[in-house]
Formats: structure tokens, sequence, C-alpha cells
């Protein structure tokens, strides 16, 4: 695991290229405190910072092929490199290391692009073609590792986070206004969107290519809406999973440093934990924290848990100081993120950081088998005609904001998709009650049509297929991988997903929605397939998000950052009307409307605009100072 920044093809000095990627790196070192590597030529600079878990001695980066032809930078874990070493050694390959990374040159010799359809794991990389002068990159089919590009100087940059552009002084940093009414939509910036004009993220399941005389080609390899249904019954859907997941969980166990696991108690992550718990001879090391107001403390729930299946435990409660915990989240996103549940994540990373390298978590279990509770409540309603709805609808918006009922009717007039995009977003208009200005509002489609770009793709599938498919297209990778990554990253460490393994996830996506939400249960298969392999309480447990008491905070920790969100300077009225960003701060205070996600959205975009100010985005993550940086940075030239 690791970080990797690099450019080719840019219109500047040959000799700036070593300085160029020294910034990059800098700012970047926590994605990896051991090690740092480039490689400079004419044209072209790769650059990585590494956590070395895999071949720690012998792993390093920037990496080439025999005759040095083709070099990479690679960013995450190729969990059958093993099963790929054998077939390129009998092709008559050279292999100077043991680790996954040497597969990727050797494999690209062999295949060329079509490479990213052999892999096994969680993926961003770089290589450059000496012979062609092309680069090449890719992204893991799930979005799991990040990867930005900026197109500069009839070249490209590209880096693991945006803090790498920062860090170069001819980076415009100019906002991107869409970008912006997405994230006060959304709570992040979907893919592929940056919030830097100029720059995109390259989405999940995509590789770029840069040529000269070409630029930059945007190619799709994997898509989720291609999984066609297949028709199987409950019994051989049971049998199924288990080989999958249990194969899954083995190939993610693979590391030459020490490895655990997050566990919450809930279904999918103490899935992952019982399976490693049978695979491993030696205790697993798991981890979780709990906050010690008791709507919010799941740690006791983990801790029998744990008990049961017999996990070597280390659990936190916490009451953290808020106020300075949230400047150091916040600070830990290259782009805003509103997700208040990066905080207990954050806090969860450090405490697992003290022990072990590596953990796994149980994320992707509800978008792939039906575990939010939002898709039960979704299929219980009731959907009106076109004329009903418009009629709701003007019925509503005669009405003041602060009339009760006037929300309901607001989410009855709009379209099924409309209705779900309400569960998943915010509005940002002023007339639906959000904060945005108007000029930044009109960039953003209204709910009913929010979504409709990954609704489309799975229109002749039932409503619960499509709303998971929603999600994991947009949810998952835009804020849930997100923020393991960079949360888990901010620490130094590496972060694992057995239920993203792409095989898991095809088998998934072919089910009938029936062997997921079941009279109202989701995750039906899932409880089925491990009802011998997890506690009988971790089946009967209610679900519970990783949640985090933002109303109180609001009203005592956190009530001067409201305070000072009404004031006409405050820096995130670039984008927000101050008149409703007062009505909603009023509203929260006094207890007519809880407002908590409208209000930290605000909050955490105007840190983080701050913070772009003051440079502080230009430098690692905060989580850095857990650890010392003392590796020599290594350099390959030609």
């Amino acid at each position: 695991m690791c970080g990797i920044a690099g450019y080719t093809g840019w219109a500047c000095r040959a000799d700036r290229g070593a300085d160029q990627l020294a910034r990059m790196c800098a700012s970047i070192r926590h994605r990896g405190p051991n090690d740092e590597g480039r490689f400079v030529a004419p044209d072209v600079g790769l650059s990585m910072r590494r956590l070395s878990v895999i071949d720690v001695e012998g792993g390093a980066q920037p990496l080439a092929n025999e005759d040095e032809s083709v070099w990479i930078v690679f960013n995450g874990e190729i969990y059958n490199h093993r099963d790929l070493r054998p077939r390129l050694m009998a092709r008559g390959h050279k292999f100077r290391t043991n680790s996954d990374t040497e597969c990727l040159v050797h494999l690209y010799e062999d295949v060329g692009d079509r490479l990213v359809h052999e892999l096994r794991g969680m993926f961003a990389f770089a290589l450059w073609d000496v012979r062609r002068q092309r680069l090449f990159a890719a992204r893991d089919r799930l979005g799991i590792k990040p990867l930005y590009y900026w197109e500069y100087g009839g070249g490209v940059a590209f880096a693991s986070e945006l803090r790498a552009f920062l860090a170069l002084p001819e980076f415009p940093r100019t906002l991107d206004p869409t970008a912006i009414g997405y994230f006060l939509t959304l709570g992040y910036v979907p893919d592929p969107l940056a919030v830097f004009a100029g720059v995109r993220k390259l989405p999940p399941g995509h590789t770029l290519t840069w040529e000269r005389d070409r630029g930059v080609v945007i190619e799709r390899y994997w898509a989720a809406a291609d999984v066609q249904e297949h028709p199987i019954s409950e019994r051989e859907a049971v049998e199924e999973f288990n080989r999958l997941f249990a194969e899954a969980v083995r190939y993610h166990l693979e590391s030459d440093v020490p490895l655990g696991a997050f566990l919450s108690g809930g279904i999918d992550s103490s899935s992952v934990v019982a399976h490693m718990a049978r695979m491993m001879d030696r205790p697993v090391r798991t981890f979780s924290i709990g906050f010690d107001e008791r709507a919010f403390n799941e740690a006791p729930h983990a801790a029998s848990v744990a008990r049961a299946i017999g996990t070597e435990h280390t659990e936190l409660i916490v009451r953290p100081d808020a106020d300075s915990l949230v400047e150091s989240v916040v600070a830990g996103f290259d782009e805003p993120f509103s997700d208040p549940s990066a905080l207990p994540t954050y806090i969860v990373s450090r405490l697992a950081r003290r022990d072990v390298t590596v953990a796994l978590s149980g994320d992707g279990g509800d978008e792939l088998f039906g575990g939010y509770t939002r898709y039960a409540e979704m299929v219980r309603r009731t959907e009106f005609g076109p004329t009903t709805r418009k009629a709701v609808g003007a019925v509503a918006r005669l009405l003041p904001h602060i009339s009760p009922g006037r929300n309901r009717l607001l989410d009855l007039a709009r379209t099924r998709r409309g209705r779900y995009a309400a569960t998943v977003a915010l509005a940002p208009s002023l007339g639906g009650g959000g904060i945005a200005r108007p000029e930044i509002s009109a960039l953003i489609p209204s709910l009913d049509r929010l979504l409709d770009p990954w609704f489309e793709p799975a229109r002749h599938r039932d409503f619960i297929y499509q709303m998971g498919l929603v999600d994991l297209q947009t949810y998952l990778p835009g804020d849930i991988l997100t923020k393991v990554d960079r949360m888990s990253m901010a620490v130094s460490l590496e972060a694992r997903v057995p239920f993203l393994d792409h095989h898991v996830v095809e088998f998934a996506l072919s089910l009938p929605s029936a062997l997921k939400l079941r009279d109202g249960t989701g995750k039906w298969l899932v409880r089925r397939a491990i009802e011998r392999v997890v506690p009988k309480s971790v089946l009967e447990h209610p679900k519970q998000g990783f949640a985090v008491p933002l109303g109180a905070w609001f009203r005592h920790e956190l009530a001067h950052r409201v305070q000072r969100l009404s004031s006409p300077g405050a820096r995130v009225h670039e984008f927000t009307d101050v008149n409703a960003v007062r009505r909603i701060a009023t509203e929260h205070r006094i207890g007519r409307r809880d407002h908590s996600w409208m209000l930290w959205r605000a909050m955490v975009l105007d840190i983080w605009l701050n913070c772009l100010d003051e440079g502080v985005l230009s430098r690692p993550s905060p989580g850095i100072d857990m650890f010392a940086d003392s590796a020599p940075a290594r350099a390959a030239a030609s």
C-alpha cells in the first residue's frame, strides 16, 4: 500500500522533474512512511511513497521489467499475484522480487492493456512504456483505491490525492462550482468530478492512456451493470456465497506485517472476522471503539462477539474533544467530505495502527446484499402518478419551511427515483430547503433526476436491484471507500475489503433480489450463509450505523462553529446563502428541527476552505505525526 504521483508530457524544464516529484511525494508521505522512490527521465516522472506490506525488503518502487523498458508505480494489493507468477515465469520472465508489483510489469509485457482483466485486488497504478513513450494507468473495478489526473501543459499529471497537485506552485487551485454543488447535495464529490477545475477522478473500472499525439484517453474495462441475473436456488446460492467469500478472505490475509480487523459486531464485520479465525493459526486481532453516549456505543456488543469468536480484542470508549478532532478529520480529506462517521473511522484506525499495519473491514456488504434499511423502507412506499405528484408538490411549495408535514409532502411529490435520492442526498436549492446559492444549485439536477445516470443502465431490473447498483456506483466509492481510504491512510494503515473481491461482487449482482431482501429483512442470503459461522447475537442485533452524536455536539461542543457559520464573513458563504444557513442554525438550536446533516455539511465546507487557504491541504494528513519518517529517498534515473 502506498501513494503514487507523477507526470508526463509537461511543458517544463527537465531539471525541474526531480523537484516536482519530491514536492508531490512529500505531500502524501502519510500514505507510505517506510520508503520513497522516483524514476525520472526526459518528459516523464514516476514517484511513490511506500507502506511496506508484501516483500518488505525487496518490493521497492518504482519497479521495472528486465530491460527497464517498462516502469510502474502501484498503490494497492494484487491478491492473485502468486497465481500469476508461475505462468509468467514459464513464459521466460525473470523475477527479482517477491512483490505483487513485479507481476504487473511482466503481465503488461504479455497482454498489454488487457492485464486489468486478470487482476484480483485493489489497485491504482501508472505504467510508463519507454519504447512507445506511453503512460497507461488504471483503477480497480470498485474504486477501492483513488487516482486523480490533471491535464496541463500538453501532458498529464496523476496522484493518489489532490495534495500532490496542491504542492506544485503551478497548480491553479481554481474551485469547480459544480463539484461544490454536488458536495452540498451528496456530501462528497462524485467521480469523475474533482473539487478543482481541470482535475478529474479516474472512475472505478476505467483506464487512462496518454500519448503525445492523442492526449488523454479514458476507457471503461468493467461495469457492474453488465452483470446479468442468473436463476439459482437458495441452497445453491448459500453454498456458492460461502465458497467465494471464504476464498476472498483467504486471499486478503496475505501479509508480511501484522494484520487484524475492524469489528463492530454487525453482520459484515463479524462474517469477515469469523472466517479469519478459521483460517489463521493465532487469534485474530480485532479493534472497535464506542462513544460514552449509550445510543452511540456499539462497543459492548462488539466485545461480546469478539469473545464468542475468540479474538484478541482491543476496544476504546471515547469522549473525544469533538472540536479539535473535527479539524484533524476535515484536513485529512483532499476534497470536502461530510460523512460524520469519518470521525470514528479515524479513531479506530489510529487504535488499530498501534498493533497492526493491515486491517480487514466489512464494507460493501450492504450495497451488494440489500443491507441498508432504506431499501426495505422504499419497497414499502406507495408511488403516485404524475398528476398527483404535481398537485402535492404545488401545495408543499406554498407552505413555509417550518410547516409540519411540508417535507413529507415534498417527498410524496417526487418520482420513485427521486424519493430514493432523498434518502442519500439533500436538496441544495433554497426552495427545496437547502442552503446553496442559486447559481450553485442551478448546476445540480433535481432530486428526481439526480441519480438517473446510474439508474438507467439497470432499468430492466427490479427496484431493489437498482437501488443497490446505484449505491455501488455512487455512495460506495464516493463516500464509504473514500472515508476508509483517507482515514486509514492518514495513519498509514492498510484497509482491505473482502466483500469487494470482484468475484463476490459479480456473484451478488447476478442474484435475484428475493435472495437479498425478504419480508423486510436485508442480507437474507448472507444471514443464511453465516448462521453457523457467527454468534447468534450477530443475527439478532439491530442494525446500527457507525454514528456520532451530531445533534448534541452542535448544541454544545460545536455550538460556536454553528454560530460562526451564521456570520457574513464565513468562508462557506462563497457557495451558500447566509440567511438560509442562519435559518437552519436557529431551528436546530431551539430544537424546532434537527438539521445536523446540513449543518455538518456547511461546517465541513467552511473548515475545508480555510484549510485550503492556509496551505494545510498541500501538506501530509495530520495523522502523520504518529510515525517517524526516517527512510531516505531512493531514486532511479534514466
